[in-house]
């Protein structure tokens, strides 16, 4: 799981990144482009899956 946080992590530093180099100035904080890219790429992000869904339980 650690391995699954440090390339979201890294996702979203290069998306900031790239919002920030794309504002007009005067340019925001970097939590500001930090949470804007969070959020983007969560927005993206395919969901979880649990797995099947059985239909009766097993007896």
């Amino acid at each position: 799981m650690e391995h699954e946080t440090t390339a979201q992590e890294e996702q979203i530093r290069t998306r900031a990144y790239y919002l920030w180099q794309q504002a007009t100035d005067p340019k925001g904080t970097p939590d500001e482009y930090w949470e804007q890219a969070r959020a983007e790429i969560e927005k993206e992000a395919p969901p979880i899956e649990s797995g099947p869904i059985a239909d009766d339980p097993a007896p």
